[in-house]
């Protein structure tokens, strides 16, 4: 088990990282296979750049369960969904790249450490990093390596793009800017603390907060520290930026608005009854924030002023990042417990149950909703016709 590992719980000593569960058998799946895949791709963790949850894929009506994929061990990664191929990393250490329509196994991509990087597909080429501290860049058609990167830390952080650079964070403390087509170091800034969350990009500026509880605005070009602000607690969580706002949850309880061109604190939300940490990274639209929390409930806030529009009680805490797709958010709970919800009143719309804990947060693109577990089970839902379901294995 990775040293990072060794003492899981709220109240470890450095930044937290999700946890697993015991194993669950999963539950045979009798389903129907989906109908050829819309265009709207899901190319890294969030969904873009400025990782807001949204996705432009709309999934209408209630989602079946179309195919499964076993890998070799627990799933914690965000799934990518780019040119009809799902992109998944596992704690056996493989990165998986699976046929969109039917989950069978295109390639498989093998590393020397468990995968907790999600994805990010860009230009034909998947980036991720593992807990060895070695970042990949793999081709997306043959799997084959193009070059790595070698960090002092693992590598929890997903990849971001901006432009020909390619920006993740270490336990090694330092924020990475590499050249994405060669794997060469532009720069690299060093923080107080490691940092397990995923950088944003906003206009010319990566924004990205950590284990120092400190939010920091780097340029881009130079790779300068330009702006810095004081959050007061650890922070696994990745920022979500929407205008001149970047939202994240903190192991303080609290989920906070930052104006990111100012580096100025907005405002402070803590449930008034329920203290627990914020591991769930938010999704936004310019009317509301809607996050995780392990205090068994997701929240729906006001993006202005940080008021509660609504909440959803769930049967176990929320560290998986939802997503939004039209008047509809989907999240997942740790118990399994997948959820459609009404984004105007959090009224439950859809709930699929899947056998087995979850960590990762789904991702939506070209049709389908897809979601790994802990039991290391790669799930796709959609709309369905009238074949059988497909089940994969390595």
């Amino acid at each position: 088990m990775n040293r990072r590992m060794s003492n899981i719980g709220d109240t470890i000593p450095w930044c937290p990282l999700s946890t697993g569960f015991a194993s669950v058998a999963v539950a045979l799946i009798t389903c129907l296979a989906f109908a050829p895949p819309a265009s709207a791709e899901w190319t890294q963790f969030r969904g873009g750049p400025a990782q807001t949850g949204v996705s432009s894929e709309i999934l209408a009506g209630d989602l079946e369960p179309l195919w499964s994929f076993e890998a070799g061990d627990a799933i914690e990664s965000t799934a990518a969904i780019a040119g009809g191929t799902v992109f998944v990393g596992s704690l056996d250490g493989a990165l998986y790249a699976l046929n969109l329509a039917d989950g069978s196994l295109r390639w498989r991509y093998e590393t020397e450490s468990e995968i907790k990087s999600s994805p990010s597909v860009h230009g034909g080429v998947v980036y991720f990093g593992d807990e060895a501290g070695l970042f990949h860049a793999v081709g997306a058609a043959d799997g084959k390596v193009r070059w790595t990167f070698e960090t002092d830390g693992g590598i929890t952080s997903s990849a971001n793009i901006s432009g020909d650079l390619v920006l993740f964070g270490s336990y090694d403390q330092y924020l990475y800017a590499l050249d994405r087509k060669t794997g060469e170091l532009r720069w690299k800034v060093l923080t107080d603390g490691y940092l397990h969350s995923t950088p944003a990009i906003a206009g010319n500026h990566a924004l990205i907060a950590g284990c120092d509880g400190t939010f920091r605005k780097v340029n881009l070009e130079s790779g300068k520290e330009s702006g810095k602000l004081q959050l007061g607690s650890y922070v696994a969580s990745s920022m979500a930026v929407e205008g001149d706002l970047a939202f994240t949850g903190t192991f303080d309880n609290e989920v906070l608005a930052i104006d990111w061109r100012n580096e100025k604190m907005i405002w402070r939300y803590n449930h008034p009854d329920k203290h627990f940490p914020f591991y769930s990274s938010p999704a936004v639209t310019g009317k509301i924030v809607v996050i995780g929390g392990r205090d068994k409930l997701i929240h729906a806030l006001d993006p202005k002023t940080g008021e509660t529009l609504w909440t959803f009680s769930t049967r176990a805490r929320v560290d998986a990042s939802p997503v939004i797709s039209g008047d509809l958010v989907y999240a997942v709970s740790g118990n399994g417990d997948l959820f459609a919800l009404a984004l105007e009143d959090g009224s439950e719309r859809w709930r699929f149950e899947i056998a087995a804990p979850v960590s990762a947060s789904p991702a939506i693109g070209e049709g389908y909703l897809v979601l790994g577990n802990d039991d290391g089970v790669v799930l796709a839902f959609g709309k369905k016709n009238n074949e059988p379901a497909r089940q994969g294995s390595p």
